[in-house]
């Protein structure tokens, strides 16, 4: 994990917040600093590919995640797993649609996936969705926090859309600077 004193966080945050404040007049601190927590989390990825089934291989697609989820019909465990595999489909989903949204059809179209039948904004929203469901006990804190990543998923894939953006604007100052003259 990255350490939190990384300046990968606040460098985060500051651009979540803006293109969040700005856009669509989303000033939650908690809100962003969770996106820019996933954002730098996700810059390791053994963390991206965190989730890993019983013989202890990564998932990375997400149907085999929901199916890895199910405490009832599925092989977790418990309750508690499913949370943590919900909350990672959450994030995964948030992430790639935001900041990789063109992967998404191009990966599934190389091979055969149980995700090719999964629409991500539904996941992503239906997984933030029960992890809010959990609010009792160590989980109370957080659960509203889940509820609006539920409530706003769009717009956060929108906001993260408009985060890669504007680093993509960064790593090309000539074309920045360009488009500066121009206006």
């Amino acid at each position: 994990m990255v350490p939190e004193g990384n300046p990968l966080r606040s460098f985060f945050f500051d651009i979540v917040s803006h293109h969040f404040a700005s856009s669509f007049d989303l000033r939650d601190p908690e809100l962003s600093a969770y996106i820019s927590d996933i954002l730098t989390e996700f810059c390791d990825t053994d963390q991206l590919h965190k989730i890993r089934n019983a013989g202890g291989r990564a998932l990375d697609d997400v149907g085999e995640m929901l199916l890895e989820s199910d405490p009832v019909y599925g092989p977790a465990p418990s309750f508690d797993r499913e949370r943590q595999v919900r909350k990672h489909i959450g994030d995964y989903t948030l992430f790639f649609t935001g900041m990789f949204p063109e992967s998404i059809n191009h990966y599934r179209l190389r091979r055969t996936r149980l995700e090719n039948m999964i629409d991500f904004i539904k996941a992503g929203k239906e997984s933030y969705y029960i992890v809010s469901k959990f609010d009792c006990f160590e989980y109370q804190k957080v659960a509203p926090l889940f509820r609006k990543l539920s409530e706003r998923f769009e717009e956060c894939v929108v906001g993260l859309n408009m985060v890669k953006n504007e680093l993509q604007e960064r790593q090309h100052p000539i074309v920045r600077q360009t488009t500066e003259f121009l206006m």
